[in-house]
């Protein structure tokens, strides 16, 4: 019993440490920050709207766009890192069929690309 329990003891350091850290982090500037915005801080952010306004007002369909894009790539990236993780054990089989999928998503990506998608004019 107590080997079973040993072999849970990095676990639970590791648990207990990303606690205490992430308390502190969360806890820290509420403690050190500088509470006296300039009105150069509380002016319009970098896409141009007011940021204490009404919650139902119109804005550009880019914004949903990039969105969108993000998370196509960022899923992306989240099915890649499985695939990392096996394969050595998936074969050629694995390799050629993530590679057609990257070839997709490029091939979708140009495409974006060419249609101006990214482009804020």
């Amino acid at each position: 019993m107590e080997s079973i329990l040993g072999n849970y003891l990095p676990l639970a350091i590791f648990i207990g440490v990303a606690l205490i850290l992430g308390l502190a982090l969360l806890i820290a500037p509420f403690i050190i920050a500088y509470k006296n915005p300039d009105p150069e801080k509380l002016a319009p952010y970098e896409c141009g709207f007011v940021p204490f306004d009404d919650a139902r007002m119109k804005f550009d369909i880019r914004f949903y766009l990039v969105a969108i894009l993000f998370i196509i790539f960022d899923l992306e990236v989240a099915f890649l890192f499985p695939w990392v993780v096996v394969f050595h054990d998936i074969g050629w089989f694995g390799f050629w069929s993530v590679i057609i999928f990257l070839t997709v998503l490029t091939i979708g990506f140009i495409y974006e690309w060419r249609k101006g998608a990214l482009e804020w004019d």
